[in-house]
């Protein structure tokens, strides 16, 4: 077994793998290889420690706050339901300890500064001040932070800002006889991989996810729109909310000067989903996103009239 640096990150190759514009338009008419490889490249946002896409393994618990509760009922319904027809692992048991917050608040900036404050390891990965304060500032109306875990071959997981407990290395110095070398890394992170350049066996994936969602900015929206759009933000990491998707989404129904969508997940959005939880989590970005984009190319050729 021989252990390899590289940054602050200690990798030890268990075993070999074998090989395996923000400009707003929005396309309606085409559903080709090319315009669902552009969809899924706006889609996905990598996690900030793998450079891989995350996703739920443990299954979803998610709870709800701040409105009527037959209305809260309603949005965790239906979180559930999206998350069981797209293959996302969902806790059965209705005493499962939340990892999949929703909260309706009008001062959504109070509770971004409370996590700021008492919680930042929910705000997601940052590696300084500055990124934390930027994670820290609320600009949507319905915004989502997560908090992702990075988990090697052997299982063994480390959650997001969570800083290792070091790595020290030490070696016979080539030169000068019985001289032993320390290399000591305060900071570093051991793992398990299979260096492998398709897949080393290391994956993301969310540990605890909060949505904020501000009612007062949201009135001209039925609640099932509202739903739908909250089970995708709950599911998946998006790279942005600002970008008009080339084909029909959900995502459309709050981006500035996007053509509205029918007010539900659409097709596209289901078969990203889909694609998402069956993709192999451990190979590196660009294969994922292969991946997805053939299981949306598979998938919507099935809906097709």
């Amino acid at each position: 077994m021989r252990a390899a640096a590289t940054g602050l990150v200690l990798l030890a190759c268990v075993g070999a793998a074998s090989a395996q514009s923000t400009e707003h338009i929005t396309v309606t008419g085409t559903r080709s290889r090319p315009v669902i490889d552009s969809f899924v490249q706006s889609f996905a946002a990598p996690a900030r420690m793998t450079g891989k896409i995350a996703r739920w393994e443990e299954g979803i618990c998610p709870t709800a706050l701040g409105l009527k509760p037959a209305f809260l009922k309603f949005v965790l319904q239906r979180v559930r339901a999206v998350a069981a027809q797209v293959g996302a692992p969902v806790n059965p048991d209705a005493a499962c300890k939340p990892n999949l917050e929703i909260v309706f608040t009008t001062t959504p900036q109070a509770l971004a500064d409370g996590l700021k404050k008492d919680h930042e390891i929910y705000l997601g990965y940052a590696d300084n001040a500055g990124q934390r304060a930027a994670l820290a500032k609320v600009t949507h109306p319905i915004q989502a932070w997560y908090a992702t875990q990075t988990k090697d071959l052997r299982g063994m997981a480390e959650v997001g800002n969570l800083k290792g407990g070091g790595v020290e290395l030490q070696f016979v110095d080539p030169v000068v006889p019985n001289l032993i070398i320390t290399m000591t890394m305060p900071h570093g992170h051991g793992r398990n991989v299979t260096c492998s350049r398709l897949g080393d066996g290391l994956h993301s994936s969310f540990h605890h996810v909060i949505i904020a969602a501000n009612p007062d900015k949201l009135v001209d929206h039925e609640i099932g729109a509202l739903a739908d759009y909250i089970s995708l933000l709950a599911l998946t990491q998006l790279d942005s909310l600002d970008i008009c998707q080339q084909l029909p989404s959900i995502v459309n129904l709050l981006a500035p000067g996007c053509a509205r969508p029918a007010g539900a997940l659409t097709e596209n959005d289901l078969a990203y989903l889909r694609g998402l939880y069956h993709m192999g989590a451990d190979r590196n970005v660009r294969v994922q996103k292969d991946e997805i984009a053939y299981q949306m190319e598979q998938s919507l050729k099935g809906s097709e009239p």
